[in-house]
């Protein structure tokens, strides 16, 4: 541990990491094996942290893979994680096992997104619920949250879009808590700001005639006359070592009752 001059540097960076994840400098040093007094001379620029120290503390505060670069580089050390295109050779046999897995979850709809909900890639299924939405929405960059909150997007078919909505936002809420992204922030102000289902004229969300217990908040979403229901679930990465690969989310809806099931296998196109 080398004592500096400044007190301005990592040490900031990582206090403010541990503040938003609500731990004492006590508690840090426990986890990380080290000592209130080492986590306060690093917070306040009196010592300089090892290379080690700093991903040993980012990693018990959970932070980011994109972050803990920032941390590297503020400390005076190299970046320890590289960040690939998508179409970068290196992430070839990530692509095409993306791939594999979206075509193999049709008839049923899936998604990846980033760290912003731009879509990097979809199966058949997702396009067939996106069918008549404006082309200012399916321009690329598409984004996934615009797309389903936007008062020309999905928003007008989905049943239950105060809950959706609510679930949604939410959701955003969580991660701006999690990441540092003004992006993120800026998207989350955009859809947020989007009139909820009383201001864009709907009473509140319609009931089904015979609800179907779900046993898990759905997506109900009208398509073709039909009424689908969904429930999402959301994959990521583990100990990625890429910051593109890190922001990489896979997002697959399952089928929430048997009538959504049979439409769907009924509606997927002959090979």
């Amino acid at each position: 541990m080398t004592t500096v001059a400044t007190g301005t540097g990592v040490g900031p960076l990582l206090r403010g990491w541990r503040e938003r994840r609500r731990l004492s400098q006590l508690e840090l040093a426990l986890r990380a094996d080290s000592s209130a007094r080492h986590i306060s001379f690093v917070e306040t620029g009196r010592s300089r942290p090892s290379e080690d120290m700093v991903l040993r503390l980012a990693e018990h505060l959970d932070v980011p893979v994109r972050e803990r670069n920032a941390l590297l580089l503020a400390a005076g050390y190299a970046p320890r994680y590289t960040e690939s295109a998508l179409d970068d050779p290196r992430l070839e046999t990530l692509r095409e096992g993306i791939e594999r897995l979206l075509a193999g979850y049709d008839p049923y709809p899936a998604l990846v997104v980033d760290g912003s909900y731009t879509v990097v890639a979809a199966n058949q299924s997702i396009g067939m619920l996106l069918t008549g939405l404006p082309a200012h929405l399916l321009t690329p960059p598409m984004n996934a949250m615009r797309i389903t909150l936007h008062p020309e997007g999905l928003a007008p078919r989905i049943r239950n879009l105060r809950e959706w909505r609510g679930h949604l936002l939410a959701q955003m809420e969580r991660q701006i808590g999690l990441v540092r992204s003004e992006a993120l922030r800026e998207l989350y102000e955009e859809v947020a700001a989007y009139p909820p289902p009383e201001a864009a004229g709907e009473p509140g969300d319609r009931e089904d005639p015979e609800p179907y217990p779900y046993f898990a908040l759905p997506m109900r979403i009208e398509h073709d006359g039909q009424v689908l229901s969904f429930v999402s679930s959301i994959s990521t990465f583990n100990t990625p070592m890429d910051v593109t690969v890190a922001e990489l989310a896979i997002e697959t809806f399952l089928p929430a009752d048997p009538a959504t099931v049979a439409y769907l296998r009924s509606s997927r196109p002959t090979p």
